[in-house]
């Protein structure tokens, strides 16, 4: 698969780590990319980095947590640029949340950009992409979504409510002609994962993580996960029982 001849790909959360990695890979294989984060210098260093590929880069700085500004920025995209042929709804952040400091509104700030953004970015996409029976939609969760983890109630709960989002939607949108995939990345050397202070394993550098990003992309794969190897052991952390489970997971609470 590829990107359809005289569409665009729409990349949220795209001015650093990932997003940004992504939007130049996409670029150097030509297609027309739409960039959108908040950042609107980064997005235009973005387009600058992106002058001498074979294809280019638009910026669109955008707050996916505005449904307003989303269905106006899709519009403006659709009418000016091109119809949107991908969207990689990437934007998203993450907060570790303990459970001696647990704060509502920290669940909710998570919730509101990792889940709402996107579906913010899917009311305004389906309905063309429905119209036009083409289309590719890939959500960007995270392993974190797979199973409850230690300082992750808030940023893992809105990853597992992507990727069910995901899966509720592929049945009835592969009869309409549009496609689902939910990316699922291990870890991912970003600005976000440099704040960590906790061993990441299979870390993997962001280049690398785009290029199996984009090879996920042009698969007919609904689940695309990278590093592999990581991934694998995350699955098998999520079937086995509860006793095992809450013994190996209780070794990466930190200490106090």
């Amino acid at each position: 698969m590829s990107l359809p001849k005289d569409h665009c790909i729409w990349i949220t959360g795209a001015s650093l780590g990932l997003g940004r990695a992504l939007a130049l890979r996409c670029a150097r294989e030509g297609w027309r990319v739409v960039a959108s984060a908040r950042g609107r210098e980064h997005l235009e260093s973005l387009a600058a980095e992106a002058a001498d590929l074979a294809g280019e880069i638009t910026p669109c700085p955008l707050d996916v947590t505005d449904a307003e500004a989303v269905a106006a920025a899709v519009q403006q995209v659709e009418a000016e640029i091109a119809p949107v042929g991908i969207a990689v709804l990437n934007a998203g952040t993450h907060r570790p949340i303990s459970a001696g400091s647990f704060r509502a509104g920290d669940v909710e700030g998570l919730l509101k950009l990792n889940v709402l953004g996107i579906a913010n970015c899917l009311e305004a996409l389906l309905p063309r992409m429905i119209a036009r029976r083409q289309g590719r939609l890939a959500l960007v969760a995270s392993v974190a979504g797979y199973a409850g983890l230690p300082t992750a109630a808030g940023y893992g709960a809105s990853k597992a409510a992507v990727i069910n989002m995901a899966e509720s939607l592929k049945p009835e949108l592969d009869r309409l002609g549009v496609t689902v995939q939910v990316v699922n990345p291990g870890f991912v050397q970003t600005p976000l994962t440099d704040k960590n202070d906790f061993p990441m394993p299979f870390l993997m550098p962001a280049d690398d993580a785009a290029e199996a990003f984009f090879r996920g992309l042009r698969s007919q794969r609904f689940e695309i996960v990278f590093p592999r190897r990581f991934v694998y052991l995350m699955k098998l952390l999520k079937i086995l029982p509860y006793r095992l489970f809450f013994a190996l997971t209780r070794r990466t609470v930190p200490s106090r």
